[in-house]
């Protein structure tokens, strides 16, 4: 048997499964014909879900190993991306309506939050995966206590030896015919939240994209649109927001599942999860490819930031304006002249499609002669941003760590090269 496992005839195994409509019988039948006096122990005393379960729990470990290196490299990028940018103030928003200054680079540490409780979300689901082990057909392992004429000592000795060759610390020690498929909840809930995580990142990015602040990679010769070539649609953040959908979606599946499990088993499973499973995995990849693409190019543009503060920051720094002049002698009253000169410049704004002319009005007012000169250190933007650059530092310091398991592959790059149209 050790030196046919590789000699696989796939022709036959199809056959094989078109005849009897098993899958696990066709390869054990081809298999038998591989190493014919090995044929009456092959697959002695062990259920299909002996085959299948424990490949999916080896799968689903394996899974988690590959995009566990994907997903620290696009907290790499990011983390790098929000250290060049820490300290370059830019508009926040609430409600997408201009709100008090952050940093670029503390927005993106936003981001990076996310992305490191998946990380941290993966690891445990990962390491929370025990093995089915040799259970038997309802879980009780009636037949390997028969094999070994019930020695029961035996049959625990025969589940660790398996588990451990396995890879697997731990087997479970309850099972029906499966295991739990909580388990798969569990796995495929760790994925869902990556995607809500990438979806809101890259909804941000085609929210600052349209704002003309901050864009995503675009190629000299790419085409953004087929009918305005001056446009330069977020076409890779779009599709990651798609393909999260996709995989948030998927989530629905192993609930459905575990919910409807019968006794000690049904297989209205085993279809729903050889679609389910993998292509959360699958998706899951693609979009932490494409996301990593994404933050490897991300462009900034610091003047259409600094315009953006300008129109706002005058409005923003009134409440500095007002304690200046109070300050330099003058009243609380003066919250009344404020509030009038600035619904006047906000008519202008909204009403004529003119420049803030706030900070002009303020100039030509006798009223605010007494801090004039102070205007531009109330209205210098670096003053608004509160803690956002040591908040940058120090998150980057205490969460850096967490990658320490993945430089050896922290080199990859992704070249983008899918095919908007055909997918390919």
């Amino acid at each position: 048997m050790e030196s046919h496992a590789e000699d696989i005839d796939f022709a036959m195994a199809a056959e094989e499964e078109r005849k009897l409509r098993h899958d696990v019988m066709a390869h054990v039948h081809t298999f038998a014909h591989c190493c014919p006096t090995a044929a009456p122990i092959i697959h002695l005393g062990a259920t299909s879900c002996y085959v299948g379960d424990n490949t999916d729990l080896i799968a689903l470990r394996d899974g988690f190993n590959i995009l566990l290196p994907k997903l620290a490299r696009v907290i790499d990028r990011l983390a790098n991306f929000a250290e060049e940018y820490a300290d370059l103030p830019t508009l926040g928003f609430t409600h997408f309506q201009p709100a008090q200054l952050t940093t670029v680079g503390k927005r993106a540490c936003l981001w990076l939050q996310d992305l490191v409780m998946d990380v941290r979300k993966l690891e445990r689901a990962r390491d929370d995966l025990r093995f089915r082990g040799v259970k038997g057909t309802t879980g009780t392992q009636a037949s390997f206590l028969q094999l070994f004429q019930g020695d029961h000592d035996r049959v625990e000795e025969l589940d660790k030896m398996v588990t451990e060759m396995a890879g697997f610390k731990k087997a479970y020690l309850v099972t029906g015919q499966t295991y739990s498929r909580k388990v798969d909840i569990d796995c495929m809930s760790t994925l869902a939240s990556l995607g809500a995580s990438v979806h809101k990142i890259c909804t941000d990015i085609r929210l600052l994209a349209n704002l003309k602040e901050i864009e995503e990679p675009f190629e000299k010769e790419q085409i953004g649109s087929s009918a305005m070539p001056y446009k330069r649609n977020p076409m890779r953040a779009e599709r990651c927001c798609s393909l999260a959908r996709h995989l948030i979606a998927l989530m629905a599946d192993p609930l459905q599942t575990a919910s409807v499990q019968w006794l000690e088993r049904t297989l209205d499973d085993s279809a729903n999860r050889r679609i389910s499973l993998p292509e959360s995995f699958l998706t899951a990849d693609i979009i932490l490819s494409t996301l990593q693409n994404i933050t490897e190019g991300l462009v900034v543009y610091p003047k259409v930031i600094e315009r953006h503060i300008r129109h706002e920051l005058p409005f923003m720094a009134t409440e500095n304006i007002i304690m200046a002049i109070v300050k330099a002698g003058g009243n609380r009253q003066c919250h009344k002249k404020i509030s009038v000169i600035s619904q006047e410049a906000a008519a202008v704004v909204k009403q004529e499609g003119g420049d803030n002319d706030l900070l002009a009005r303020i100039q030509r007012d006798p009223y605010f002669a007494p801090i004039l000169g102070q205007l531009d250190a109330l209205l210098d933007p670096k003053t608004f941003i509160g803690r956002a650059p040591q908040q940058v530092a120090k998150f980057l310091t205490e969460e850096r760590p967490l990658l320490e398991p993945y430089k050896s592959n922290m080199d990859v790059k992704v070249d983008f090269v899918v095919s908007t149209v055909t997918g390919k």
